[in-house]
């Protein structure tokens, strides 16, 4: 899932280095989903941008306290 231009640019806060896209694993109790966001090559820091957050990562989390 790639909700982010390719050509985003889009600086680490910590390190100064651009971003790039990269697979990450995100968890939440106990469910693990590999998606492809910006994250850092040198601190790890991922960008998970806010139409995510609030929007498909909602839902997800919603369904999982649910069950």
């Amino acid at each position: 899932m790639n909700t982010l231009p390719d050509d985003l640019d889009m600086i680490c806060v910590a390190c100064q280095i651009k971003l790039t896209l990269g697979k990450v694993t995100l968890s939440y109790l106990g469910s693990s989903f590999p998606v492809e966001l910006y994250t850092c090559s040198q601190c790890g820091l991922v960008y998970i941008p806010e139409d995510l957050a609030i929007g498909k990562m909602h839902q997800v989390e919603a369904a999982l306290e649910d069950k």
